[in-house]
């Protein structure tokens, strides 16, 4: 029986463009083993367990169906307010998750980090992963509100854009990716950054469709509206509600510019993140 041997040379990097790629392909199962570790410790830190994965999105959108629909009266296009509500919750969570954990990615694993050799990148990767099993099962909850919507004759339709799901995760987990590799690699030198995080994400959901539509925005807030536009999340959760629901501003400019966007700002990140992980056991 032959066991295939490895044989690893640990060099200082010598370029920021050398991505490791390779090693991060070999290193896989320990990908796999992180995500394992996410969720056994979500499990045990809870009394529900993964009952909070369906709990904390309908809780959300009771919150928001009451807040936003009934009391402020804020246009939902024409969808129930529950299953309007539940599409901006459950693909705003995705980014949101992916953005705020992998945010304290260097300060969260400090220890292991100055211990053991591995590439660095595996890290969060394996949050963006472990954070898309979350995601299916709060997308599967918004498929049983579809459901519950389409038996007792709420009016919405699918439309082809609901073919470009894949597309729509994968952008919002490599924006989310990005953008939370840049946030962790600057609170390696400027810590109050990590408690900006929670609050400067809470802010983002505001100038994204996620409680209005963009339409609204449009008509309502014609001098602001713009913000809203060019927010790169606007376009993935407006395709989102229109390839599942057939309510939505969709535009392929503004998809093509999230896309762009998304690259840009993944670029920086992980160039960012392997400059600060050459030294930053010095200054975690």
């Amino acid at each position: 029986m032959n066991h295939q041997q490895h044989e690893w040379i640990i060099e200082p990097q010598s370029s920021l463009f050398d991505l490791k790629l390779k090693d991060t392909w070999a290193y896989r199962d320990l990908l796999w083993l992180l995500v394992r570790r996410d969720f056994v410790a979500f499990y045990k830190q809870t009394i529900l367990g993964p009952l909070w994965f369906f709990i904390q999105p309908l809780l959300t959108t009771i919150i928001f169906t009451f807040v936003f629909g009934n009391l402020a009266g804020i246009s939902t296009d024409g969808l129930p307010r529950p299953l309007f509500y539940m599409a901006g919750i459950t693909a705003w969570n995705y980014f949101a998750d992916c953005l705020t954990k992998t945010s304290t990615v260097f300060k969260d694993n400090a220890n292991i980090f100055g211990k053991v050799y591995f590439p660095r990148l595996i890290m969060p990767l394996s949050i963006v992963v472990s954070n898309l099993v979350r995601f299916g099962v709060q997308f599967l909850l918004f498929l049983m509100v579809m459901a519950y919507y389409y038996f007792i004759g709420a009016k919405f339709n699918i439309t082809w854009a609901i073919a470009l799901f894949p597309a729509i995760i994968t952008l919002m987990a490599l924006l989310g990716l990005g953008l939370g590799m840049i946030i962790s690699a600057l609170t390696t030198k400027y810590r109050d950054l990590a408690f900006l995080v929670t609050f400067g994400v809470q802010l983002l959901m505001y100038a994204t469709t996620v409680i209005y539509p963009l339409s609204t925005a449009k008509s309502n807030y014609p001098d602001y509206a713009w913000l809203v536009e060019y927010n790169p999340m606007t376009p993935l959760i407006e395709a989102f509600r229109y390839g599942f629901l057939g309510q939505g501003t969709f535009s392929w400019f503004y998809f093509g510019y999230t896309a762009v966007i998304t690259l840009i700002v993944l670029f920086s990140g992980i160039i960012i993140f392997n400059k600060v992980e050459k030294n930053f056991v010095d200054t975690v």
